[in-house]
């Protein structure tokens, strides 16, 4: 798989990541297997999809957890990322940013990985109590640790208030904390959400992060799985699936966005009988610029391997202006 690279440190992954969230968080607990992930976790490692990203509160913990299980096998073939800054409450997430817990959240994540080092460590929300200049500090002093090579921020502040075709200053707020704690310890990464139906990263952020050499984890480059054309309007999901109370996800909104997943199969179509829409719709991810990886998320082999390919497709310039045609993704996100 072709190779790309995370900030001034120039750490190699490849191009397309795997998103260890769904294993064991927010999509349908049925559905959910320890040996069907691992051996998913296993063929990405094997097709050179080395980026697996993961977060102490996925689960919470369990998906460390798993991961560990892979790593203490084959940690060189792996790039590990992992997020700090979340804690799970009873229904609702609270944000820590206290200097103490990030040291402490670290160690924790080290031990569930079994490594004695993560690649990549992104701060998952900034604390409002805690100046991000502290939480990035105690971050930073990780790296000089020899604990963490390198620092990353996930995207805030970009969907309150997010509405169909609304683009412009959305991820304003991550900018503002990224030019702050550039002044502490460089960025290597950003994460955000960036896909054919959520393309408001290419608006500000996205060419921030370019013109000073920081790479761009696409969080999210399938929608949540509705631009894979694999779910079906009203089908439903289960009531501890986040899409269940996603407005985008209702039948109604489903059924209004079937066009965007109509154009991708139409550019599919064009570059074999095999190719499908999630694979153009990575591949448009890809195309917007030599610093971006797409991280989709998967949980069974099939998948993974799927999106694997997509590194290998190349959309021409008539592709990528039929994708940019495509209608913008009707209702809110909110």
């Amino acid at each position: 798989m072709e190779r790309r690279t995370i900030g001034a440190a120039a750490l190699a992954v490849g191009a397309v990541g795997l998103g260890c969230m769904p294993m064991s968080w927010a999509y349908s607990a049925s559905r959910q297997r320890g040996d069907e992930s691992l051996r998913a976790v296993h063929r990405a490692l094997d097709l050179g999809s080395t980026l697996l990203d993961t977060a102490d509160m996925y689960g919470p913990f369990t998906n460390e957890l798993l991961l560990g299980r892979v790593l203490k096998e084959r940690r060189h073939d792996a790039f590990v990322s992992t997020k700090v800054g979340l804690l799970v409450g009873e229904q609702h997430l609270v944000a820590n940013g206290r200097p103490g817990y990030v040291r402490r959240a670290c160690d924790a994540s080290l031990r569930r990985l079994q490594t004695d080092v993560i690649d990549l460590y992104q701060l998952h929300r900034a604390d409002p109590e805690v100046p991000i200049e502290e939480t990035w500090g105690a971050m930073a002093e990780l790296v000089r640790a020899g604990k963490v090579r390198a620092l990353g921020l996930c995207a805030v502040g970009a969907r309150g208030g997010r509405r169909a075709g609304a683009r412009s200053g959305l991820h304003d707020t991550t900018i503002r904390q990224l030019e702050r704690v550039q002044q502490v310890f460089p960025v290597g990464a950003v994460q955000a959400e960036l896909s054919v139906w959520s393309p408001e990263a290419l608006d500000g952020l996205l060419p921030w992060c370019e013109a000073r050499g920081i790479g761009f984890l696409a969080a999210m480059p399938l929608g949540n799985g509705f631009l894979t054309g694999t779910l079906l309007p009203g089908a439903g999901f289960e009531p501890d699936d986040v899409r269940a109370r996603h407005p985008r996800f209702t039948a109604e909104m489903m059924a209004a966005n079937q066009p965007i997943v109509a154009g991708l199969r139409r550019v599919a179509r064009r570059h074999g009988e095999r190719v499908t829409p999630a694979q153009v719709a990575l591949a448009w991810v890809l195309s917007r610029g030599r610093h971006v990886i797409p991280v989709p998320g998967a949980k069974r082999e099939r998948w993974v391997a799927e999106n694997a390919e997509a590194a290998g497709l190349r959309l021409t310039p008539e592709d990528l202006a039929e994708v940019g045609r495509l209608p913008a993704a009707q209702g809110s996100w909110d």
